[in-house]
């Protein structure tokens, strides 16, 4: 049982056709606004942790899936991937990125 007192969880949008297509039938329902941002944040933690968990070979697709729900929840936010970007580019202008490895200690 999830924080919404249902259980299940959500699935990407072809899942219950593939079931089918496999020869069962699927039980689902249309979670509400509320419940689905709330599934996507749960699933965005679900793939970080399959990617965290992954190797090498198997990361690449793992982080494919985090990029997904976080393409979900910026629609959901009423942010297109463009919009996006835009955020992430600004916010790597002013305070970088992580491309020199930079490992922070603290102060003097």
């Amino acid at each position: 049982m999830n924080r919404w007192g249902a259980y299940g969880k959500l699935v990407r949008d072809r899942i219950p056709q593939i079931i089918r297509e496999d020869g069962a039938e699927p039980v689902t329902y249309t979670a509400s606004p509320e419940e689905y941002r709330n599934r996507l944040r749960d699933k965005l933690g679900e793939e970080i942790a399959e990617f965290l968990e992954a190797d090498d070979a198997k990361a690449p697709e793992e982080l494919a899936d985090v990029l997904e729900v976080v393409h979900a929840l910026a629609a959901d936010l009423g942010i297109d991937r463009d919009q996006l970007e835009k955020i992430r580019e600004a916010k790597a202008n002013e305070r970088g990125g992580f491309a020199d490895r930079v490992v922070w200690t603290g102060n003097r």
